[in-house]
């Protein structure tokens, strides 16, 4: 995923799926898009083509909000892939966050 952005092929929407949208602001990838999981709905995910690829990331591996709005997505028919590693994965690589919405 990091090597996507630098190569400016972003081809999905990056969603951060846990915590509120304070915790969001201070900390997230870049690109990302805030939309906890229990928000994941025919009616949200319309707003979107039925093609688009998403990428859904939690706080770690001790989190399981990737695997919850993975199944949902998957559910809804769309295509997903999981960022394994969350944000503890991003910052042990020694990758950048950004803030702000």
């Amino acid at each position: 995923m990091h090597s996507a952005q630098r190569a400016g092929e972003v081809d999905f929407v990056l969603l951060h799926v846990v915590g509120s949208e304070e915790a969001f602001a201070r900390r997230h990838l870049p690109g990302a898009q805030h939309l906890p999981h229990s928000q994941i709905t025919a009616e949200r995910m319309a707003a979107w083509p039925a093609e688009t690829l998403f990428v859904v990331y939690c706080a770690g591996p001790h989190c399981n909000g990737a695997d919850v709005a993975a199944l949902k997505l998957a559910e809804l028919g769309r295509p997903v892939k999981m960022m394994l590693g969350g944000l503890t994965g991003w910052e042990d690589e020694g990758y950048a966050f950004v803030s702000g919405k």
